[in-house]
């Protein structure tokens, strides 16, 4: 299960050492510099349209008018311009397809006809270890084409930066990564073999290329026109490397298994795992202690198993349950509550404005927004997929604001706290809530309360009309409620 995370390498684009060998033109023409105009959304005052800003990406073309890049370098994008090396004409792009959750994204142009003549580029394998690699693209540092060069230095199972909650394989490389080469292609024999797409800041000369495998199940995933996301196991694990423990749980001490902590509700492993078992193997692959599998040689996260993998597919799991060795089939499927703890993008922020009271669904980009410090909340958004609240709220709804007017004097300081109920109701989401304050037949008093509030909030049915046309006039709401992403 993908829960949030710290301390993640920050979103890139990649600069390596200067390359020494001269690269053919024909390659620096398929390789092309992307300009993105964008529009954050503001979540501290959701109504807005938020603001404008832009950056500078690298994408390359893989086929018949497809671009390939990353995510984050076309997200929230209102215009896409895309330039060829040695030109100054700029050619307008869409987003075909989007894949948040491992950072690629696929562009088109308008009229591909004047790329027509320009390589297509093929999708190699896994750089080996040590192995040395050239990344194409347009970092920060001027405006033409920069060719660099580094050397393989790990391959491992990350984080990726864009949503803060995924972690994919990813290739290391020991070189500094710069702004401006995301999206770039990073080439061996020739052949793409990753994607730059970011750095690390608590380190020199270190950065990521998204390797081929993702980039592929990327490709294959979107063939039916649209993209279906990545498939989750739904379980947490805990090493077992401690001798007593595995004494305890009659284990061998052949450094093999781990233990399942957790079964999160509706996931693929739901009714087939269970908390207490030991895991010893998925497909066939032997999970070691560490919760590492071997594939292609490397050892990597047992998670590495379901990556390649899509909705629907099925696989084998080898456990112990009470001493005795069972194996039992997973299908795999998606695990939509877990996008609680990624940050979204293209999406309007959800809001509802009552009488100045300004509720809204508590996700990542809420809560980075606000840096919310009620315990409550906290637990409630940590808990969320693994304790499976989302079976019971749809949405943590939150008070975020209150905008100041004569209806709702003294409850500023209340700010920050999660509703549980309102009108006696326990609510289920940001919808539920609006359908009880905007009842036909409300009651004379709308009564609210929130998790670990001193006292309800307590607001007249008959001024909430009059209090909502002042607060749109004075704070300039022209719309009071959107509970559409």
């Amino acid at each position: 299960m993908k829960l949030p995370a710290f301390s993640i390498p920050f979103l890139l684009a990649s600069a390596l050492l200067p390359a020494r060998e001269t690269v053919p033109s024909e390659v620096y023409r398929s390789v092309l510099r992307i300009e993105a105009a964008t529009q954050i959304p503001d979540y501290e005052s959701p109504w807005n349209s938020g603001r404008f800003s832009g950056g500078i990406g690298t994408g390359f073309i893989i086929g018949e008018n497809r671009i390939l890049t990353n995510a984050h370098v076309v997200s929230n994008a209102r215009r896409l311009l895309i330039t060829v090396h040695g030109s100054p004409e700029k050619y307008p792009a869409k987003v075909e397809h989007i894949a948040h959750d491992c950072d690629l994204a696929l562009l088109s142009v308008e009229d591909f006809s004047d790329f027509e003549s320009f390589p297509r580029f093929e999708i190699g394998d896994v750089p080996m270890l040590e192995s040395q690699v050239r990344v194409i693209g347009y970092p920060i540092g001027g405006e033409r084409l920069s060719v660099t060069r580094g050397v393989v230095s790990r391959i491992d199972f990350q984080p990726y930066s864009h949503t803060r909650a995924d972690s994919h394989l990813v290739v290391q490389i020991d070189a500094a990564i710069n702004p401006g080469n995301s999206g770039g292609p990073v080439l061996q024999d020739e052949k793409v073999v990753g994607v730059a797409f970011q750095g690390l800041r608590q380190a020199d000369n270190t950065g990521y290329i998204i390797p081929t495998p993702v980039v592929r199940r990327f490709l294959k995933d979107i063939e039916d026109g649209r993209y279906d996301h990545y498939v989750d196991l739904g379980i947490s694990e805990f090493a077992l490397h401690n001798p007593a423990m595995r004494r305890a749980l009659e284990l061998p001490d052949d450094g093999m298994g781990v233990l399942v902590t957790n079964v999160v509700p509706t996931s693929s492993c739901d009714g087939v795992l269970e908390p207490g078992d030991v895991l010893l193997a998925l497909n066939g692959h032997e999970v070691d202690s560490a919760g590492m599998v071997r594939i292609d040689g490397e050892k990597t996260n047992l998670n590495e198993i379901v990556e390649r993998r899509f909705a629907g597919d099925r696989i084998i799991a080898t456990f112990i349950r009470g001493g005795v060795k069972q194996q039992a089939e997973i299908v795999l499927k998606p695990l939509p509550p877990t996008r609680m703890y990624a940050i979204q993008y293209e999406k309007r922020p959800r809001y509802l404005v009552f009488a100045g009271l300004v509720f809204q669904p508590l996700d990542t980009n809420l809560f980075a927004t606000a840096k919310f410090d009620d315990v409550t909340v906290r637990r409630l958004y940590t808990d969320y997929v693994p304790k499976a609240l989302f079976r019971e709220r749809g949405d943590i709804v939150v008070l975020t604001r209150v905008e100041s007017d004569p209806v709702n004097s003294r409850l500023a300081s209340f700010t920050g706290y999660a509703v549980q109920k309102i009108n006696g109701v326990e609510i289920t989401g940001l919808k539920h809530a609006h359908d009880l304050l905007y009842s036909e037949e409300p009651p004379e008093y709308h009564v609210i309360e929130l998790f670990g509030a001193s006292r309800p909030l307590v607001i007249p049915a008959a001024e909430v009309e009059e209090a909502n046309r002042r607060i749109s006039a004075n704070y300039g709401m022209a719309k009071l409620v959107n509970l559409e992403e």
